[in-house]
């Protein structure tokens, strides 16, 4: 497997890259039950920097009720601030780059878990089917936003991104994938409004695009990006003719900010959730004919890396590793000089201990 595109130099905002492995964003639940960075964090992420590559933390909460999940961090206190100056610091002494990741999760979450019993909020009144096995109980019936408060939260976003710059981080990613907020409005299996924010995908994509105009605006748009995951169907995203609906988004963002950071989309072709989901097929080729500035492409690399090695000789695109960046903290050194790759455990992702966290060994010959 040749992996000589992986490590040529691409641009990032105003940042010059040295290498295309990227570390996909990773909910990991090693923060306090306050949402505070702890030294492990910083461990983690320091583990994980190389001079010239580009890190995206943890999903992050932009404010106390963007979210409920015990022990995921925020950036919304002084002390999540504190806490998190002492990753970016780490890793920029290592010369590397780093994006925190924006989270508000909407119907994903719970009232039992909000502070005052507040019930969830999404585009509109419609719950996610099942089980939320994050929180142990059935997903929850949201509440829809009123128009107010839809602008309330994108003022929320905006305070994070200012709150992650001074914290040290180089710029933000949006999340806007995996039915969370942001895609709850995008989606119309989930938005059934009839105001500016519904119906036709230019009403649905109002909000996704008013967040990036408020951190493109605060920060500046070589410090923006958004992520979203086209045609998957976690958290009920099924959707028909994605790419209509998710190509004029990405075409909007490109055409009002052809300079934003970067565009991260996930493929497809894997379901998050099964242990052995992966494909050697590119779903994402639709959208780089629309977005022409830097892709980060996700889902599913860490079982088939040499079809990220393909794909970033063909497209140019920065590969984004999940799993295997866990259990392989000198992944960039191992793809790069093709040494074996250590197995994960899947059992240690969502715990609050250094086991399976900060415990896996670099590369070192027998």
């Amino acid at each position: 497997m040749s992996t000589q595109a992986l490590f040529t130099p691409a641009k990032l905002g105003k940042a010059n890259l040295k290498h295309r492995v990227v570390l996909a964003p990773l909910t990991r639940f090693r923060a306090t039950t306050e949402g505070v960075p702890t030294d492990l964090v910083t461990e983690y992420y320091k583990q994980r920097a190389t001079d010239g590559g580009l890190l995206i933390s943890e999903a992050t909460f932009i404010t106390r009720l963007s979210g409920c999940y015990k022990q995921a961090p925020g950036i919304y206190t002084k002390e999540q601030i504190g806490a998190w100056k002492k990753v970016t610091t780490a890793v920029h002494e290592k010369k590397s780059i780093i994006f925190m990741q924006l989270w508000h999760i909407g119907r994903a979450g719970s009232k039992n878990l909000n502070p005052n019993g507040e019930q969830v909020v999404s585009a509109s009144d419609i719950a996610i089917n099942g089980f939320n096995f994050l929180n142990g109980t059935d997903y929850e019936k949201p509440r829809a936003l009123e128009i107010d408060e839809i602008k309330s939260i994108v003022q929320d976003y905006r305070q994070a991104a200012l709150n992650a710059i001074e914290a040290g981080f180089d710029g933000v990613e949006i999340h806007s994938a995996n039915g969370y907020l942001i895609d709850q409005f995008l989606n119309p299996a989930s938005n059934k409004r009839t105001d500016a924010y519904g119906g036709s995908v230019e009403n649905r994509s109002h909000f996704a695009l008013e967040v990036v105009a408020a951190i493109a605006d605060a920060i500046g748009p070589e410090r923006t990006a958004i992520r979203f995951s086209p045609g998957t169907s976690y958290q009920d995203m099924d959707i028909e003719n994605e790419v209509e609906n998710y190509g004029y988004v990405v075409a909007e963002l490109y055409k009002r900010y052809p300079n934003l950071a970067y565009l991260h989309l996930i493929q497809k072709r894997t379901n998050i959730l099964d242990e052995n989901s992966s494909s050697t097929i590119d779903s994402l080729e639709p959208y780089r004919k629309l977005w022409k500035g830097t892709l980060v492409s996700a889902s599913g690399y860490s079982k088939v890396p040499e079809f990220a090695a393909e794909l970033a000789e063909k497209t140019g695109d920065l590969i984004a590793f999940g799993r295997t960046f866990i259990a392989n903290p000198d992944l960039p050194e191992r793809l790069r000089n093709g040494w074996e790759l250590s197995p994960y455990n899947r059992d240690t992702f969502y715990t609050h201990e250094a086991a399976g966290y900060t415990d896996y060994p670099t590369y070192s010959k027998k």
